[in-house]
């Protein structure tokens, strides 16, 4: 798991990059929660997915907004922090530009920013989001979500509600074919703090499920030449 720095929109980024030994493997961006209550890349909810995914052969990164750890800049509402995950993107592709597909993995504010990077980005295939905090920003961006992805969340979560979850995400709409799955771990609260196993549990149970759906789509993608 080498440590690196990468160019960023305000300065230098610091991350974490586990590459693949298969030059088509598909990529993961990992994305921590928010960097003025705690999040960074060290976090256990992303040092969790962050395994899942390097186990599973991916091209793995995770790395700190700007402003968190030995990253440079200071926290921008958002905005930055989106420009710092696609440009962390564009890093990685670089060094996987045979990848066959990615995927996007964010904890609470990382669900957020990965949620609005996967509306740009066409290559992201899916997306897994932990505790989105769906009290605190606007989802409306998802209209409608093109990818399918997993929404984990705690029944005891007291900083985003698992009822304001359930009642943003039901309104979200979708594209043809794509279903949001949702899941509930009950008595979790919103760091997973006493159940990061089970969390673990439905994100691989997940993957299990949805990423030989991927490789079909995006091998007929190929074959037809659809993006």
């Amino acid at each position: 798991m080498p440590d690196v720095i990468i160019p960023g929109p305000a300065g230098r980024l610091e991350g974490r990059y586990s590459p693949s030994d298969d030059e088509t493997a598909p990529i993961a961006l990992i994305l921590h929660a928010h960097p003025l209550g705690g999040g960074n890349m060290e976090n256990p909810t992303v040092d969790m997915m962050y395994d899942v995914f390097r186990k599973r052969g991916f091209a793995t990164l995770r790395f700190n907004f700007r402003g968190v750890g030995r990253s440079q800049g200071s926290y921008d509402q958002g905005q930055g922090e989106l420009a710092d995950a696609a440009t962390v993107l564009d890093w990685v592709q670089g060094y996987n530009s045979a990848a066959r597909f990615c995927w996007v993995a964010g904890h609470s504010f990382g669900a957020w920013i990965g949620m609005q990077l996967l509306m740009r980005r066409p290559e992201i295939a899916g997306f897994i989001s932990v505790a989105p905090p769906t009290n605190m920003y606007d989802f409306t961006f998802l209209a409608p979500c093109p990818a399918s992805g997993i929404i984990v969340h705690g029944s005891a979560d007291k900083i985003v509600p698992a009822d304001d979850v359930d009642r943003v995400m039901s309104k979200v709409r979708v594209q043809k074919g794509i279903e949001i799955t949702t899941e509930v771990v009950p008595d979790a609260n919103h760091l997973f703090s006493e159940h990061l196993e089970t969390l673990e549990g439905h994100i691989q149970s997940y993957l299990d499920m949805r990423l030989p759906l991927v490789e079909k789509e995006r091998a007929e993608r190929t074959i037809t030449g659809k993006r």
